[in-house]
């Protein structure tokens, strides 16, 4: 029998990521939720740098990078060379940032959900460019600072609203969406193993707080990732051909008021009493729509 401690790591430590990073703490659970029979797609960001240093690597698993908008082109190329091949068991996972997701990748994401493919995509939300300097994306949320969306007198920062990506998956019919946060590791394996167990295109979304975008102390990824969940900002959810399945909102649900998740954020530190307001009507609707 081997031991725990001489078995080979899907990730193993020595990346140099930020301490406490949000993101490597979510891959970690996602990798416990696969196999050594799965091959990884993985999209230019600060997963990438941070575990493939030259000449090195982290990855216990095949493992390939690209270019920052083509992930989901390169697993589509791998998918089709293990069906002409009848290989249905090795699976294909893409990794992507909130950057390569929400925005320089979504139609070649689009492509390949169209078609139907194999292959789950994985999205670590940091909601921003946190590898090329916090700029703001798709999914950078409302009030937050960014080195594109400073604040100042005449600025809030970003004046957008998260676009609603669980919503463009669900509108390609994808049989299995799901939305959850670092900080709840157990519920990151069993959707990786729920995904994967279906057959087509499945789609996963993981709330990853980084440290230098957030401006947050080094312990504290995992703490804003279960805040988010618990104001209602954003919950946990999982969509089964297309119907809401499960959420962390319910009937007896007791949010937290948004201010204990921003106010512990650099980012949002600038807001005044009106904004917050309209981060906490945000929240509030979100628990209207997933209350089951």
């Amino acid at each position: 029998m081997i031991s725990n401690k001489n078995k080979k790591k899907f990730l193993s430590p020595g990346h140099n990521a930020c301490s406490g990073c949000g993101q490597l703490s979510a891959v970690q659970a996602v990798m416990r939720g696969l196999t050594a029979d799965t091959i990884i797609a993985n999209a230019t960001g600060c997963l990438e740098v941070t575990t493939t240093a030259y000449p090195e690597t982290s990855w216990g698993l095949p493992w390939i990078h690209s270019l920052f908008e083509n992930a989901s082109s390169v697993a589509s190329g791998i998918r089709a060379s293990l069906d002409k091949q009848k290989n249905k068991t090795t699976k294909v996972l893409v990794q992507a940032g909130d950057g390569g997701t929400y925005d320089i990748g979504l139609g070649l994401i689009s492509g390949m959900w169209e078609r139907g493919e194999n292959i789950l995509y994985i999205c670590y939300d940091t909601e921003s460019y946190s590898n090329t300097g916090i700029q703001a994306s798709g999914s950078t949320p409302y009030g937050a600072a960014t080195t594109t969306t400073p604040s100042g007198e005449q600025s809030i920062g970003s004046t957008q609203v998260k676009k609603d990506m669980l919503a463009i998956a669900l509108a390609h019919g994808l049989k299995y969406v799901a939305q959850t946060a670092a900080g709840f590791p157990d519920d990151i394996t069993n959707k990786v193993k729920k995904a994967l167990a279906i057959s087509g295109p499945t789609y996963i979304q993981i709330l990853s707080p980084c440290i230098p975008g957030w401006k947050i102390n080094y312990d504290e990824a995992v703490l804003m990732g279960k805040l988010a969940v618990k104001t209602g900002l954003y919950p946990i959810l999982e969509y089964v051909d297309g119907r809401l399945n499960a959420s962390s909102i319910s009937s007896n649900f007791k949010p937290e008021p948004v201010n204990t998740y921003l106010k512990g954020q650099g980012r949002f530190k600038h807001l005044t009493e009106t904004d917050i307001q309209y981060i906490q009507n945000l929240a509030v609707e979100n628990i209207k729509k997933y209350k089951l």
